[in-house]
This record gives C-alpha cells, sequence and structure tokens, in this order.
C-alpha cells in the first residue's frame, strides 16, 4: 500500500500534466504513465489504460479554447484522426491482451510485459525530447518549404501514432504536432490546436477498448483526471503570459532525464 504521503505527490504530479499541455501544447500526456506507475503504484499496462482517459477527458477541455478561436483544422482532423482512432482502438482491445506476461528470457534476466511497455514508452519519450528540444523554427521552415503532401502519408502517420498511442497511453501529441506540420504544412498554433482534437478523440475511443472497464479504480482514475484538467487551466491561462515556445526546449530536456531514469530504473533499479 502506498503511504498517503505518495498517493498527495501522485496527485499534485498530476496537475503538471495538463499544466504541460496548456503552456507548450503537448507533452503533458508523456507524464501520465510514470505518475501512474512510479507514484501511485499503478500496474504498468493498467496505467497505459487509464492514461488514455486522462489524457483524452483533458485534452478535450484544452481544445475547447482552440476551437472557440477557429485554430482546428477539421478536414486535417478528420484525415489524421480516423486511422488513428481505428488503430488505437484495435490495439488496446486486441494487441495488448495478446503479448505474453513474459515476453523474453535470457539467463536471469525476465522481460515482462509491464517491463517492455515501459521501455517503449521510455523510448517515446527520449523521441518526444528531441522533438521539443529543438527549435520550433526548424520544423516550421521544413513546413513552408514543401507543398501537402499526398494524404496516404497522413493516413500512414495516422495510423502508426494510433498503434503507439495504444501500447503505450501516451496521447502522442510530440508525434502528431510535428506530422501536421510536416505533412499536413498547417501553422503551428492550428497544429497544436488540431491535434488536441485528435488526442481526445483517439484516446477516448481507444480507453473504450478494453475489456473490463467496470473493474477499473474509477475514484483513482478520476481524481487524477481532475487535477489535470485543473493544471490545463492554470497552463493556458499562463500561456498567456509566458511564451511557450521558450518553455518547449526545458520541458524536452526534462522529459530527456525521466525517459533515461525509466530505461535504468527498469533494467538495472528494479
Amino acid at each position: 500500500m502506498l503511504s498517503s504521503i505518495m498517493y498527495l505527490v501522485g496527485y499534485l504530479a498530476s496537475i503538471l500534466i495538463g499544466l504541460a499541455l496548456g503552456l507548450v501544447g503537448g507533452g503533458g500526456s508523456i507524464l501520465t504513465v510514470p505518475v501512474l506507475v512510479y507514484l501511485l503504484g499503478v500496474d504498468p499496462v493498467l496505467a497505459t489504460a487509464y492514461s488514455l482517459f486522462v489524457v483524452g477527458v483533458t485534452s478535450v477541455v484544452g481544445s475547447v479554447s482552440y476551437f472557440r478561436r477557429q485554430l482546428v483544422d477539421v478536414p486535417t482532423a478528420i484525415l489524421f484522426g480516423l486511422p488513428s482512432i481505428v488503430a488505437v482502438y484495435l490495439t488496446r482491445a486486441y494487441l495488448v491482451p495478446a503479448i505474453p506476461e513474459q515476453v523474453l528470457q535470457l539467463g536471469s534476466f525476465v522481460l515482462d510485459r509491464g517491463m517492455l511497455l515501459m521501455l517503449l514508452f521510455a523510448v517515446l519519450m527520449l523521441v518526444a525530447s528531441i522533438g521539443m528540444i529543438r527549435p520550433q523554427g526548424v520544423q516550421e521552415s521544413k513546413a513552408q518549404s514543401r507543398g501537402r503532401s499526398p494524404y496516404l502519408l497522413i493516413l500512414l502517420e495516422g495510423t502508426v501514432v494510433g498503434t503507439l498511442t495504444g501500447l503505450v497511453g501516451a496521447g502522442g501529441g510530440f508525434l502528431i504536432i510535428p506530422a501536421l506540420v510536416l505533412l499536413g504544412s498547417l501553422p503551428m498554433k492550428q497544429a497544436v490546436g488540431t491535434s488536441l482534437v485528435i488526442i481526445a478523440a483517439k484516446s477516448l475511443l481507444g480507453f473504450l477498448g478494453e475489456r473490463d472497464l467496470a473493474g477499473l479504480d474509477w475514484g483513482l482514475l478520476l481524481a487524477v483526471t481532475a487535477f489535470a484538467i485543473g493544471g490545463i487551466f492554470v497552463g493556458m491561462k499562463l500561456s498567456q503570459l509566458i511564451d511557450g515556445a521558450k518553455l518547449k526546449p526545458a520541458f524536452g530536456w526534462f522529459v530527456l532525464v525521466m525517459g533515461l531514469y525509466i530505461i535504468l530504473r527498469e533494467l538495472f533499479l528494479a
């Protein structure tokens, strides 16, 4: 059993999930699984399901203001979102349950399903951190130098992101936003708003692919979600005072360190 102090720390850390989404337009979901697993003691496989709900509901709240400011490209959201939604639903319903409890054994080293998902999540964190650390202008200049890419590439990207989202429970904003900028040729702010809509739809529908929704700890799940929603309101307020583009590289370094920590913990400290 976790102590009351650890639960309190976990709930307070949940605020960072929404805070990051509100400030830098992405990356908050990358914190959800580590918070659930390491601070709130949730099983890694179950944590990926919880993360879909937390990220989905929080993204719904965050996307409202972007709709009001007409910063959502609905056709692109549908084109990218539909294959992503199908992929995440099928992944949660069929692929994740099909992963064996013990994936690999080499001598005394055992790679189980929970460790596999956490290591995959850590690798995605490292990829995400690179995208956050890179100057925003680099992505935008590349998008301006290319025309709108074939629809097939956007459909393929949506399928890949949906599958990864289903596996690790991250909303995938750190993958979706660069794709919308580079493949969809969207301005950065419009890419952020469109990304939140896509994340909300695919995360919540992917969550419905879980086989035992009634058996989840809804008290814990709703509490974490409430703190994350509080965080995104604070983040959106602060974004009016602080330039999110300046905070994004710092947050990227934080994600990089966390990704390395998870790899070290799972392989050597578990």
